[in-house]
Order: C-alpha cells, then structure tokens, then sequence
C-alpha cells in the first residue's frame, strides 16, 4: 500500500503516521508470504525477494494468473478484533473492527449491515455463481476475452452473449478449484435488538437473510453465538 499527500498530515500526527506505515509494511509481508504460497511453488527466501516476485507477476502480461484476488471467500466479521486475532483466517474473511458499545444509535451498525455485507455478499454470490454454473454464470477464458463497448462487458471470442461473472483463470488453478463455493456467513457482534431494527428498516436487507442468499450470525456480547433462522428468528448456532 502507497499512502498519499502524506506531506499534509499535521506534525502533530508525524509519529501516528509512522507507526501506521510500519504496521501496512509488515501486513504487507505477511500478505505476501501467505499468497505466494498458493501462487508460486518456490517461495522466495526474503520480504524483498517475495515483494519483486509479486510486483514481477503482477506487470506479467503472460501470466494468466497474475493473484487470486478474493477467490477462498467465506465469511464477514464484524466485532472487536481480539475475537479473530488468535485466529488463522487464512485470507478468507472480510474483517470489520466494530464495538457496539461505542456506536450510539446504532448507527454504524445500521452502515456496515446495509453497505459493506451487502457488498461481501455480492463478491460472493459472484464467485458462488462463477464455480457452481461456470457456463452461465462466469466468464470463460480470459485469454479469448474481447472487450465489449469500453465498459458494457466482454465476449468470449468474437460473439455470443455478454459474460457476466469471473473468468476461468480466477477460479482454477489448471488441476483444481481455488474457490470453494459457500453462502457467505455474517458474524456480528451486537444486541439482537440493535440488529432486529435494521432489518425491519432495510426490507432488501432482510431479503437476502430470510431467503437464505447469506447466513447471518448473532454474536451476543455474552458470547453465545445465535443463527438467524428464515422464520425471521434467532437460534441457538451448533
């Protein structure tokens, strides 16, 4: 990650600033540490050998499968971090840090809910669609892809419809699936109460619960964890 402008930030946030550029230059270690593991079958000794071998991939216009992007898929979290930190996620949950107790109104809670686990599960659903009915629903070889009208789409070769989804080379690595295809789980951490409105708030929002499109996950600050079932109830998870 490259921070912007950052000449503008105040003096008085210069030693804030710093520490935020050493923490994205070791999450970007990590990152690429874990990538390369699925992308390349020799792993570079160093962090500056990894990072050339990524940025080496990426300007590739020979290489198919330059990353994965969010292929691996699963699940959204949102609730403090110290729920997931001891966890290995392995690259395949959308984090959010939300304390409830700090959100009067309910605000953000009605923010993340409607905005960004809409667009999760619309990442999903796509990979979803792409793996379960490749035919209809992705978009074949990329390599045969012509670009369509700058931006309305793209054709696989030079006719036929429009795909729609993701091509072949973000879903298969040429011997398996890099994406396994799974309703995406929402796990959050609030008052049933707090959620319950949202949904009553937000009819398209309850549609894709209730009609199964994602799970969507309870966790109560007590620490049980309760499934919102499509009776528009909440059970007891197993």
């Amino acid at each position: 990650m490259t921070l912007l402008d950052k000449a503008l930030v105040p003096a008085g946030l210069a030693e804030d600033l710093a520490r935020l550029e050493r923490a994205l230059d070791r999450a970007g270690a990590l990152t690429r540490a874990e990538r390369l593991t699925r992308l390349s079958p020799q792993q570079p000794a160093g962090d500056a050998q990894r990072r050339q071998a990524v940025e080496q991939r990426s300007r590739d216009w020979s290489q198919v499968r330059p990353e994965w992007g969010l292929a691996g898929n699963a699940a959204f979290v949102a609730a403090p971090r110290s729920r997931t930190a001891h966890l290995s996620l392995e690259g395949r949950t959308f984090l959010h840090e939300y304390d409830w107790r700090q959100d009067e109104g309910f605000e953000v809670l009605k923010l993340i809910m409607t905005a960004p686990m809409v667009v999760a599960n619309w990442i999903n659903l796509q990979y979803y669609g792409s793996v379960v009915d490749p035919e209809h629903l992705g978009a074949g070889n990329k390599v045969l892809h012509n670009v369509v009208g700058g931006r309305i789409g793209v054709l696989e070769g030079n006719g036929g419809d429009l795909r729609i989804g993701l091509a072949w080379q973000s879903l298969h690595d040429g011997r398996d699936w890099v994406h396994e295809p799974l309703r995406l789980s929402v796990f959050i951490e609030a008052p049933q109460a707090a959620m319950d409105q949202v949904l009553r708030d937000h009819a398209s929002v309850t549609d894709l619960v209730d009609n199964g499109w994602l799970h969507l996950f309870r966790i109560d600050p007590g620490g049980g964890i309760y499934r919102r079932t499509s009776q528009g109830r909440w059970a007891a998870a197993d």
